[in-house]
């Protein structure tokens, strides 16, 4: 498997001097998914939860539903400079029956780790329908519970302990109870990866839970969370307005600066329960 941290070579300066020493980095290396051989798409990733990463890539994509649409996933061989297998390639079999990739998905499209799916031009365009709308979720989440959540998200995140530069991702009860975290370069594809479990683990459509970010909540974000059904998406930063109208039209509950005891519910009010502000 490939690394998840790389060690570097750095000039440490600080205000008593400068001094050479290594530095912990976190991975990001590219990974190419084949469907049925044929390649669909490259993401760059930190190497970890590959078929996790897949699972939900897909699901999010429109491409596969449930988890026994798919049959098998397996690296190709794909030797580094040195004749090792890099484990960059993975190539996810479809289960009989199960149509491939059409022409929308199928376009051997680059992403990368800092912005997810380029080149979606407009909502039209890309917005995907779901077969597990969160709209008629009738799950409540008090604001306490909520405010909770970001610290255990961060508690969570073990190689950003070592690295710094890690997004994540996390599934949560309605209770704040941690389901599973993921972390990577790419928000979205640490978002993929949680997805993934979901999908591997037959949690989808994801029913009373909350899906927590360490950014920004952007369209994408929302759109992913929609095609598995998630009711509550959290954010410590902000939505963007594609975002906020993807999730009002698609029924989910979409909160922004969620950070100490505050936050901005743009979506779903009726789904967090507050105390009156009196005065």
């Amino acid at each position: 498997m490939g690394r998840v941290t790389v060690r570097r070579p750095v000039l440490r300066v600080t205000a008593d001097g400068s001094v050479r020493r290594p530095d912990t980095l976190a991975a990001e290396e590219p990974l190419e998914v084949r469907v049925n051989g044929r390649p669909l798409s490259v993401t760059m990733r930190t190497p970890g939860h590959d078929v996790e990463l897949a699972h939900g890539f897909l699901l999010t994509e429109g491409v596969i539903h449930d988890r026994e649409q798919l049959a098998t996933a397996r690296y190709c061989d794909s030797p580094g400079p040195d004749g090792r297998n890099t484990y960059n390639v993975l190539d996810v079999l479809l289960a009989p029956g199960v149509q491939p990739p059409d022409a929308s998905v199928t376009r051997n499209f680059y992403t990368t780790s800092s912005c997810g799916v380029c080149g979606k031009a407009a909502l039209d365009s890309v917005r995907l329908s779901t077969r597990h709308s969160p709209a008629a979720d009738p799950v409540t989440v008090s604001a306490d519970t909520l405010v909770g959540v970001p610290a255990r998200l961060r508690a969570a995140q073990r190689v950003f302990d070592t690295t710094g530069g890690l997004h994540a991702a996390g599934l949560f009860r309605a209770t704040g109870e941690v389901l599973v975290v993921r972390e990577d370069v790419g928000r979205h594809n640490a978002v993929d990866k949680v997805l993934g479990w979901a999908l591997l683990e037959r949690r989808v459509p994801l029913t009373g839970c909350v899906l927590m970010v360490s950014g920004r909540a952007s369209f994408e974000l929302v759109q992913k969370a929609a095609m598995a059904g998630v009711p509550v998406l959290a954010a410590v930063s902000a939505p963007s307005s594609l975002a906020v109208d993807l999730a009002a039209e698609q029924g989910m509950t979409l909160v922004g600066f969620l950070r100490g005891p505050s936050m901005n519910v743009y979506t779903g009010a009726e789904r967090i329960v507050t105390k009156a502000i009196t005065g």
